[in-house]
């Protein structure tokens, strides 16, 4: 048997009051309670919620990849 690992990709969307690297962190963190062996992040997508035309929230979009077991 060869010494291989297989990924699998999923893609979050993370939330903050505060900023858009704040939003990133708190989807990692939040996925790193249920997944395993976190690999790489890649911010895909990051945009804001505005009410009242002021900003209310970051919004950041990440494919996360982590080792896939069986």
């Amino acid at each position: 048997m060869t010494d291989t690992s297989i990924y699998k990709v999923i893609e979050l969307v993370g939330t903050s009051t505060k900023s858009w690297e704040d939003a990133a962190k708190s989807a990692v963190e939040k996925a790193a309670k249920s997944l395993r062996d976190l690999r790489i992040a890649e911010v895909t997508t990051m945009d804001l919620k505005i009410e009242k035309n002021k900003v209310v929230a970051y919004r950041t979009r990440l494919k996360v990849s982590f080792k896939y077991e069986e």
